[in-house]
C-alpha cells in the first residue's frame, strides 16, 4: 500500500511538471508570424447540423470547433431558472484567407420552441483582411420579461456568412460558456442605462514609453494598466497583438494606438490598422477603424465608453451594453497584409496609449465574482506585464511544488515507519541474552 500511494504522488508530480512543461503554447517556425494561440485548456467539439445532435456546453469552460462557409452548427446549453448565461465565439480565418466586407458569423441562444434570447454578430466590414473576430450571445434573467425565463435545454447557434469570393477555409473556433455570479440585492438594482457620463477624452499618458510584447490571442494576452505601453517588436502587416486591461466597476478605460513613419514609399492605404476592445466574456465592445496609413506617423483612438456598470445592459447601443461588467478588457491591434506590398515584411513601430479612470465601486455580485471582477493579483499583472498564460505556467508550478513536497513527505514517513516496523520485528525475534556486540539489539533490520 505504500508503495502504491508513493507511486500515485510521484505520478501526479510529473503529471504536473509535464503539465508545466507542454504550456507555452503554439509552436511556429522561425521567422512566421505567430498563429493564433487557443486556450490548452480548450476542449475539441463538434458542432451539430440538427439541434436534436448538440452537444452540451458547461459552464466555466472553453472548447475549440470549426465551421464551413454558409453552415449552421447547434451547441446545447442546460440552464436553470436564476443564471444569466454568456456563450462566446471567437472565429479564426485559416492562413489568412482572403475575406470580404460582411464575411462574419452570428452567435444566438434560442429555446426549446427557437425563440430567439438574444443575438449578436462580428463582421470584417470595411477592413477586409483576415484577423481572429468575436462576439457572444446571452440568456439573461429578467422580471419583466416571459422570454427565454424557463429552466431548460437551450441552443447555441452559430452561423457563418462568407461571399463566394473568400476564401472557402474552414475556420477555427474558441467558444467559452460563462455564468454571471447572482446579484447581492436584484430588487435594488438599476433597471434603466445612464443617459449620459463624461465623453471627453483625457489627457494621454506623458511618460516615457515603456516596452511591452503583445500576445498572440485572449489567452495570452499582455497586461497593460494605464500608461504608454510600445511594442517590443512592433507590428507586422497581417499580425494580431492582444493586450488585456483590469477595468473596475465605476471606471472607464480609453485607448489609442499610434502606428510610426515608414519611409519606403508613400502609397495611401485606407484601411491600414484596427483597434478593437472586447469585454471580459469576449463579448465585443467596439472598434476604431478605419486608420488609414500613408508612410507618416498615424493615430486612431476608441470613442469614449461609459464607466463599467451592470446597468449598462440595458442600453440599445452594443458599445455601452458591453460595458456590463468589471474584469479584463481585451484590446487587440491588427495591421493590413497589404500594408507589405508598399512597404515591406518589416515591422512597423507601434504605441499603445491607455488610460483607465474613475475610482473602483463596490461589486454588485454576491462571493467569488470569477472573471468579472478585479483583484489585486490582476492589478500586479497589469503592472508586471503579465500574460494569463504566465498566471496558468505559475499555478501549475505551485502544483508541481506541492505534489513534490507531497511525494517527499510520504518518502520521509515511509522511512520512518519502515524503520519502526523493522526494529519492532526484529525485537520480538531477537534471541535471549545480550545483544551481538557493536549492534543494536535484535540485530540488523530483516529484508522485507
Amino acid at each position: 500500500m505504500r508503495q502504491r500511494n508513493r507511486g500515485r504522488v510521484a505520478l501526479a508530480a510529473a503529471a504536473a511538471m509535464c503539465a508545466a512543461a507542454a504550456l507555452p503554447g503554439q509552436a511556429f517556425a522561425a521567422g512566421e508570424l505567430a498563429a493564433y494561440t487557443f486556450d490548452p485548456g480548450a476542449k475539441e467539439i463538434d458542432g451539430a447540423e440538427a439541434s436534436t445532435d448538440a452537444s452540451a456546453l458547461t459552464p466555466g469552460s472553453v472548447y475549440k470547433s470549426s465551421i464551413k462557409p454558409g453552415e449552421k452548427l447547434y451547441y446545447r446549453l442546460n440552464l436553470d431558472a436564476k443564471t444569466n448565461a454568456y456563450v462566446s465565439a471567437v472565429a479564426v480565418p485559416r492562413g489568412g484567407g482572403r475575406v470580404a466586407y460582411g464575411d462574419g458569423i452570428t452567435v444566438s441562444i434560442r429555446d426549446s420552441t427557437d425563440l430567439q434570447c438574444s443575438s449578436e454578430n462580428a463582421r470584417f466590414e470595411s477592413a477586409e483582411f483576415a484577423r481572429p473576430i468575436t462576439t457572444y450571445a446571452y440568456r439573461i434573467m429578467d422580471k419583466g420579461s416571459s422570454l427565454c425565463q424557463e429552466a431548460g435545454t437551450y441552443n447555441v447557434l452559430i452561423e457563418r456568412e462568407s461571399k463566394e469570393t473568400s476564401a472557402p477555409d474552414e475556420w477555427d473556433l474558441e467558444l467559452r460558456y460563462e455564468s454571471e455570479p447572482q446579484l447581492k440585492a436584484a430588487g435594488s438594482m438599476p433597471t434603466h442605462a445612464p443617459e449620459d457620463w463624461p465623453s471627453a477624452s483625457p489627457v494621454p499618458p506623458t511618460a516615457t514609453p515603456q516596452k511591452r510584447s503583445g500576445g498572440s490571442s485572449y489567452f495570452d494576452a499582455t497586461g497593460l494598466e494605464t500608461g504608454e505601453w510600445q511594442e517590443k517588436g512592433g507590428i507586422k502587416p497581417g499580425q494580431t497583438l492582444f493586450y488585456r486591461v483590469p477595468v473596475d466597476w465605476g471606471q472607464q478605460i480609453f485607448a489609442t494606438a499610434d502606428l510610426s513613419n515608414n519611409n519606403a514609399s508613400d502609397e495611401f492605404i485606407g484601411n491600414a490598422l484596427v483597434l478593437s476592445l472586447d469585454n471580459p466574456a469576449h463579448g465585443h465592445v467596439d472598434s476604431a477603424m478605419p486608420l488609414s496609413y500613408s508612410g507618416k506617423p498615424a493615430s486612431v483612438s476608441l470613442d469614449p465608453l461609459p464607466p463599467v456598470a451592470y446597468e449598462n445592459r440595458y442600453d440599445s447601443n452594443s458599445s455601452v451594453n458591453a460595458m456590463r461588467f468589471a474584469g479584463w478588457y481585451y484590446l487587440s491591434v491588427t495591421l493590413s497584409p497589404q500594408v507589405a506590398k508598399s512597404y515591406g515584411d518589416k515591422a512597423i513601430p507601434l504605441t499603445l496609449k491607455v488610460k483607465v479612470e474613475g475610482k473602483a465601486g463596490d461589486s454588485p455580485y454576491t462571493g467569488d465574482a470569477g472573471i468579472f471582477s478585479v483583484t489585486q493579483d490582476d492589478k500586479d499583472m497589469a503592472r508586471k506585464g503579465q500574460k494569463s498564460s504566465q498566471a496558468a505556467r505559475s499555478d501549475t508550478m505551485k502544483a508541481v511544488g506541492v505534489a513534490g513536497i507531497g511525494a517527499g513527505s510520504v518518502l520521509v514517513l515511509g522511512l520512518g515507519v519502515w524503520t519502526l516496523l523493522a526494529r519492532r520485528r526484529a525485537a520480538t525475534t531477537a534471541p535471549a541474552g545480550p545483544p551481538a556486540e557493536g549492534q543494536p539489539y535484535g540485530g540488523p533490520p530483516q529484508a522485507w
